[in-house]
């Protein structure tokens, strides 16, 4: 695949295969993958990911969220998913199955992430 049809920005090409589950554009939707989704999936992303994040937000910090292509705007979302994920496998880890069930009654229903969605 060359640069004109990397879905993301240039360094995050291995986190293309996540895309097309991992994207969610709003908390609820994030919030909703993380339980919906099991541990084998999570940690697949969180695995892949977590060492890319300190790169991806010093590259999108030096951007406006206004200003964000739609590679950019990719890998934002991918970073947003990876921030509910990592509550999954830092913290809840074997609990969050029971969480997951907890969480649905008292579910996000927006976040100020969602404004300019």
């Amino acid at each position: 695949m060359n640069n004109e049809d990397s879905l993301l920005p240039p360094g995050f090409a291995a986190l293309e295969p996540y895309l097309a589950l991992w994207s969610a554009p709003t908390a609820s939707q994030r919030d909703h993958l993380r339980g919906a989704r099991g541990e084998a999936e999570r940690l697949a992303f969180y695995n892949s990911a977590k060492d890319l994040l300190p790169t991806a937000l010093a590259y999108l910090d030096q951007r406006s969220l206004r200003d964000l292509n739609s590679e950019e705007r990719r890998l934002m979302l991918l970073m947003l998913n990876l921030a509910h994920v990592s509550l999954a496998v830092e913290l809840q880890g074997p609990s969050e199955a029971s969480h997951s069930a907890l969480r649905a009654l008292m579910p996000i229903t927006r976040a100020s992430a969602d404004r300019d969605t």
